[in-house]
């Protein structure tokens, strides 16, 4: 299927690892030229590793979502470099890190980290891109968020509280720029094998009773079977497929909408 977007111009958020990477690669498989934005030092050595002569040109930039300035440097470098902006997939966050049930297991202090990177992250880069999607009268946006957001999940609520937010700004900000022909869609991935996910589900293991005597990955396979319908986990490549399609031609109809790639996990619960 071509989804018409070859030689388009994207911007990936924590682009270089987990779902944010599988995105830099599916984008630059279908000829788009990818800019990755990432806290990581390594963003211009993924870069080069995805970068091939069968794909579009890929360049890696370290930007701080929690600093405007950072942002406005590298949004000034890729419209330097590639004159335009199409498409916007905002996956950079971060979880506490610790085990939320109850909320009581965690204390204030564990949630303004969270927040200012999750909520205040994903508010500079929209507010930074918009105007220039606004002046080209095009664009798409995808954000990143979870069912965590959808469910009041406990596992950690300062990274469920976040993704509620980036939901409901999402759709804010569709009803916003659809007159100005930008869409703005938010996918919810489920159960994900990334390192953020894996902080927390580590945490929650480690405050089960001994008296089970399972590894980590049975007990997390165990888990699996019981919440989620399709029984498995999600890959970051399963989510990069739909942010993709969400960000094409054939998605062209599509805006304000919250899609869940989470084994039906949402439907169960």
């Amino acid at each position: 299927m071509d989804l018409g977007i070859q030689n388009h111009v994207a911007v990936v958020t924590g682009g270089a690892s987990g779902i944010g990477r599988a995105c830099v690669e599916r984008f630059a498989a279908e000829g788009c030229r990818v800019a990755i934005w990432d806290l990581s030092d390594q963003a211009s050595d993924v870069a080069a590793q995805i970068s091939s002569p069968n794909s579009g040109d890929v360049v890696g930039q370290v930007v701080d979502v929690t600093d405007a300035a950072s942002i406005e440097i590298a949004l000034a470098s890729v419209l330097d470099q590639f004159g335009q902006i199409d498409h916007l997939v905002h996956s950079a966050a971060i979880g506490s890190g610790k085990f939320g049930f109850p909320f009581t297991n965690l204390t204030p202090d564990d949630w303004p980290t969270v927040l200012e990177v999750n909520i205040m992250g994903m508010t500079r880069v929209a507010h930074a891109v918009t105007p220039h999607m606004v002046e080209q009268s095009s664009g798409s946006m995808v954000f990143v968020a979870s069912v965590a957001g959808q469910i009041g999940s406990p596992t950690d609520p300062p990274y469920s509280a976040s993704k509620a937010a980036n939901i409901n700004f999402a759709q804010c900000m569709a009803k916003d720029l659809a007159g100005k022909k930008v869409r703005v869609n938010t996918v919810c991935p489920g159960m994900v094998k990334t390192p953020l996910n894996q902080s927390v589900w580590k945490a929650w293991f480690e405050q089960q009773n001994d008296e089970t005597a399972q590894t980590y990955e049975e007990w997390t396979n165990d888990k699996l079977e019981n919440v989620v319908p399709l029984g498995q986990w999600q890959k970051p490549e399963d989510i990069a497929d739909m942010i993709v399609f969400l960000s094409s031609e054939r998605a062209a109809n599509v805006t304000g909408q919250t899609i869940n790639v989470d084994g039906g996990y949402v439907m169960h619960w």
